[in-house]
């Protein structure tokens, strides 16, 4: 067949980048077209962060069962289904006449987006064994950086040259290459013993998890103080608390929380998740400062942080190839955390009149710095995880980033909005960069606390995925061997 022919390493690869790169550009993209959007659609500007939640809590629902429908029906159908699913919603969320319709169809597209990713991780660390794992993380972290950066200069080239549509409409072509290259060679791998659908943990899961992300996307926006926001947190956070003991009492958990009793699997989750809100909470920050306070349009915005995407695939790389065979996760992860707080405060020092090339250098570090986290994170976090248990992990693995992202966004978008942005000066607005300075400050104490956790990680946990610099390891019918370089085999 068709799908022996290419090595499925390659295929799953470049199936997954598409798929997460179409789903996390989304976000960045859409936030440069919701004004155009708002006044479109004669839509108050506090009312188009619809368009976003919506999207994000759909997410949020869907998660928690990706990692289920890929072991009960296969990684390759359950991966296609949400790819033709995300693409579909993207072309009606293109095509919606009306603020209902678009956020009916965004609630659709994150359906698809919810399944991608968890779904995706799974296939691609099950084809890679450990040895080579820091590759497929090197994989991963192409979409998952890169993505963000370009977004805002795609997004304010198609809105200025095209209309706000096109933001959707992007989406179309990537989709149709996946699914049909996805269709034609992904080899389809064998379903595992699901059981039954684990609907109580569905049920709790995605409504806690809903909720939770709601209130946080709106606690910035409503006010903190505000009974909306208090009551979707609240609730939100109980519902989280009984999903916990009934999922810890449930012999085949939705999600599997026994997973984070190992010392790796539960530092390197935690690592995810302050590494996400700070890296995350810093690209939606620097446009602010870029727009706001130094009045540049969205695409010399975008393009300006664009360095950013070239520190991220140059610095993974490096990570990959250089550094952690020789150093293995602790250190790796550590330097690279430290570094990003070296970076991140270097940003608030920045002024309204500093040197644009000097904070461009800094988003190219920041994006370096950002490779050598998540590279050996993603490595080693699955290095003790068995076949059966890989999809109910990688299910956790990308809620912990999905939240993570969320709540860096939130808490430096409450610092910004608490301190205020700009302040009033003989009758006109100038920009108060104290909030700024404080919100990179914020970000920076989030890496900060990653460093801790990093320090936990015991390299010999992560043994298997550490090939040393002289060796080589060789792809084999059936696994893998490792040959000493020079040696004939």
């Amino acid at each position: 067949m068709a799908a022996h022919r290419l090595n499925q390493k390659i295929v799953v690869g470049a199936v997954f980048v598409s798929a997460m790169f179409m789903n996390i550009m989304d976000i960045t993209i859409v936030n440069v077209a919701l004004p155009t959007i708002g006044r479109d659609f004669h839509i108050a500007p506090t009312a188009v962060d619809g368009i976003v939640i919506a999207y994000l809590v759909s997410l949020a629902v869907f998660i928690p069962a990706s990692g289920w429908l890929g072991d009960r029906f296969g990684g390759k159908r359950v991966l296609l289904v949400a790819i033709a699913v995300f693409t579909v919603g993207s072309v009606l969320c293109g095509l919606a006449q009306n603020m209902t319709q678009l956020i009916v169809f965004r609630v659709l597209q994150g359906a698809g987006g919810g399944m991608m990713a968890p779904v995706g991780m799974a296939m691609l660390f099950r084809v890679f064994p450990p040895a080579e794992r820091v590759r497929a993380a090197s994989i991963l972290t192409i979409p998952t950086t890169m993505a963000p950066a370009i977004g805002p200069v795609l997004g304010g080239l198609l809105v200025t040259s095209l209309s706000w549509r096109w933001v959707f409409f992007v989406n179309l072509p990537l989709g149709i290459l996946a699914i049909v290259f996805g269709a034609l060679f992904l080899e389809r791998i064998g379903t595992t013993d699901a059981g039954r659908l684990d609907v109580r943990g569905w049920v709790l899961g995605g409504a806690g998890l809903g909720l939770l992300m709601y209130g946080v996307s709106e606690g910035p926006l409503e006010h903190w103080s505000s009974t909306t926001v208090l009551i979707s947190c609240a609730v939100g956070a109980a519902l989280l608390g009984a999903f916990t003991i009934i999922e810890l009492h449930t012999r085949q958990p939705l999600v599997d929380l026994r997973l984070l009793s190992g010392r790796l699997f539960r530092s390197t989750n935690v690592i995810m998740f302050v590494a996400a809100a700070a890296f995350l909470g810093m690209l939606y920050l620097i446009p602010l400062y870029f727009q706001d306070a130094r009045g540049l349009t969205p695409l010399q915005s975008g393009l300006s942080t664009f360095p950013e995407a070239f520190g991220v695939m140059i610095g993974a790389q490096f990570a990959s190839r250089i550094i952690y065979p020789r150093v293995g996760p602790r250190r790796h992860i550590t330097g690279g955390l430290l570094g990003l707080v070296a970076a991140t405060l270097v940003l608030t020092q920045i002024t309204v009149t500093t040197n644009l090339w000097l904070i461009r250098g800094l988003m190219f570090v920041l994006g370096w710095m950002m490779a050598q986290v998540m590279v050996p994170n993603q490595a080693a976090s699955f290095a003790m995880i068995t076949p059966e248990s890989m999809g109910r992990a990688s299910t956790f693995f990308n809620t912990m980033r999905q939240v993570g992202s969320a709540t860096g966004v939130a808490i430096l978008s409450t610092v910004l909005i608490g301190v205020g942005s700009a302040s009033a000066s003989g009758g006109a607005l100038k920009p108060d960069m104290t909030a700024y300075h404080l919100a990179f400050l914020a970000s920076a104490l989030f890496a900060l606390v990653g460093v801790v956790f990093a320090l936990s990680i015991h390299d010999s946990d992560a043994a298997e995925t550490i090939v040393p610099p002289h060796k080589r390891v060789r792809q084999v019918r059936g696994g893998t061997v490792t040959v000493p370089q020079g040696s004939v085999a």
